[in-house]
This record gives structure tokens, C-alpha cells and sequence, in this order.
């Protein structure tokens, strides 16, 4: 005879197909939410694929930067974003006398260029400042191939394109922290969405303005004009340019690929893996 407080054999059995029904439908929910996450990586992988596939067929058989209608104010014709001593994007401000430029050409998704700036970072900001330097910034986009549908490298250059445009004084601060942030290239993880990027960018320091302009995708130029085609207020021709304009300069675009003073940097005779192995490349350019 069982007990008050004793569950009998039958209420046992009823409780744990109670909880098996109750864990079933958790599984469902999250597995449901799962594939709705998953499919909106997916559709908006394919928005931001069209909007590319849009902007190269408009650019037609451009080649050259200047035909490009919206550039990053101060960006070279060869794709850079020069920053100088004061660390403002498009800013060559108080060069010592024989102080050389280093063109630094980076993929945000690209490992290697992570390293680069982990490893080089601190030194390139440390000669800036000092005016030994001016160091120009080349965002391209190489590897969307990898970025699993979703055009990473494209959005993220974009997004350092207009933090350069419109707020200049954050964008060293929003490069540093991409790379940061950086997500693993060919990963089965989500790549960083446009909320995510917009994220970034406001602890970086980027004002709201511009987060909120990346956050909704308007960066991308995801508005239509009347006729569905994207507008032309989004920097992702100037990008696709200038990662175009890098193929010819170069000849052939890896990243990082470093230009000290005009010159490709031998990484055979400078190894910048190496601490310190940069900046005595920097200064054996200057003789």
C-alpha cells in the first residue's frame, strides 16, 4: 500500500512522459528558432550578394577609382585612406620632412592580416604619431568566397569606408577593432551581421549616426529607388574598385600586402612576423 508522499508506478510513468513531451517541444522551439536564424543569414546573404552583383554591372568597364560617384573624402586614387600624425582618416597631417608612406593592403576576414595588425598595430600608430610615417590603409575584399554567403569582406570594408567618410577621427579605433573581432575565415560559425559590425563601430566610437546607418543595411545601399535598383549613396563600388585598382597595382593581391615608399616589402629579406623586423624595414627606406 503506497504512502501519501510515495508517487505510485502509474504517476511516475505519467510525470516522465510529461517531462519527455515538455523537453520535446524545447527542442522544437530552439530548432525552429535555429532555422529561422538560418534562413535570415541566408536571405540576407543574398540581398547584400544582389546588391554587389548590382554595383559591378552598374560600374560596367570603369577602371578607374575617379569614375567611382562616392569615395571617402581624402582616399587616394589608388584605393588608400591615408591617415597621418592627428589619426584622422583622409588626413596627411604634419609629415616629419622624410617621412615615407606605408601602404598596408588588408582583408577584414583575411588571418594572416589579423596577425599583421596584432603583431604591427601598435608600431605603425607609434611612428604616425611620431610624423615618421604616414600610413595608408588599403580595405579590399578578396576572400567574400569564404565568408560562408554572406559577403563579409565586402560589408566589412563598406562599413571602414564610410567610418573613414563620415567620421573620420573613429576609423583608425573601428579598423583596429574589426580585426579585433575578427571572425574565422571559412568558419561554421555565423559571420558577423550588420547589427553586429554596427556594434563594433559604436565602441569604437563611431557616432550613432553612422552605427545606426550600418546597423539597418543602408550602407549597403539595400534601399531601392523606384525602379529596384540600389541607390548610389553606399561605398561598395569604391570598394570593388579599389580592390580591382589593387590588382593592377600589385600585379597579383594577396593580403596583407605591405608598400613601404613606393616599394612592395620583401618579406623573404623582412620578416614583419618578427618584433621590430617593420619598422627597421621602414627605415632602411629612408636611407
Amino acid at each position: 500500500m503506497s504512502t501519501p508522499d510515495r508517487l505510485t508506478k502509474t504517476q511516475r510513468r505519467d510525470e516522465a512522459r510529461a517531462a519527455a513531451l515538455k523537453l520535446r517541444e524545447q527542442q522544437q522551439r530552439t530548432a525552429k528558432r535555429q532555422r529561422t536564424i538560418a534562413i535570415a543569414v541566408a536571405v540576407g546573404g543574398v540581398i547584400v550578394l544582389a546588391v554587389v552583383i548590382w554595383t559591378i554591372f552598374a560600374q560596367g568597364n570603369r577602371s578607374s577609382l575617379a569614375d567611382v560617384a562616392l569615395r571617402p573624402a581624402g582616399s587616394t586614387l589608388s584605393g588608400g585612406i591615408p591617415v597621418g600624425a592627428d589619426g584622422v582618416a583622409g588626413s596627411t597631417a604634419t609629415p616629419a620632412p622624410d617621412a615615407v608612406v606605408v601602404a598596408v593592403y588588408s582583408d577584414y576576414l583575411c588571418p594572416i592580416c589579423g596577425v599583421f595588425e596584432q603583431t604591427n598595430g601598435a608600431t605603425l600608430d607609434e611612428l604616425r604619431q611620431s610624423g615618421a610615417i604616414v600610413v595608408e590603409y588599403h580595405p579590399v575584399s578578396i576572400l567574400d568566397r569564404s565568408s560562408g554567403g554572406t559577403a563579409y569582406s565586402t560589408r566589412s570594408a563598406t562599413a571602414a569606408a564610410l567610418v573613414a567618410a563620415q567620421a573620420p577621427e573613429a576609423f583608425i579605433a573601428f579598423h583596429n577593432a574589426l580585426f579585433t573581432n575578427q571572425p574565422a575565415e571559412t568558419s561554421d560559425t555565423p559571420y558577423l551581421t550588420d547589427a553586429q559590425i554596427a556594434e563594433i563601430a559604436r565602441t569604437a566610437g563611431v557616432p550613432e549616426t553612422v552605427a545606426a546607418t550600418i546597423e539597418s543595411g543602408e550602407y549597403l545601399g539595400t534601399q531601392a529607388d523606384a525602379a529596384g535598383k540600389p541607390l548610389d549613396q553606399t561605398y561598395v563600388p569604391w570598394v570593388l574598385a579599389a580592390t580591382e585598382q589593387a590588382s593592377k597595382d600589385l600585379g597579383q593581391l594577396g593580403t596583407p600586402t605591405i608598400v613601404i615608399d613606393g616599394k612592395v616589402l620583401d618579406t623573404k629579406q623582412y620578416n614583419w612576423q618578427e618584433p621590430g623586423v617593420l619598422a627597421q624595414a621602414i627605415q632602411d627606406a629612408k636611407g
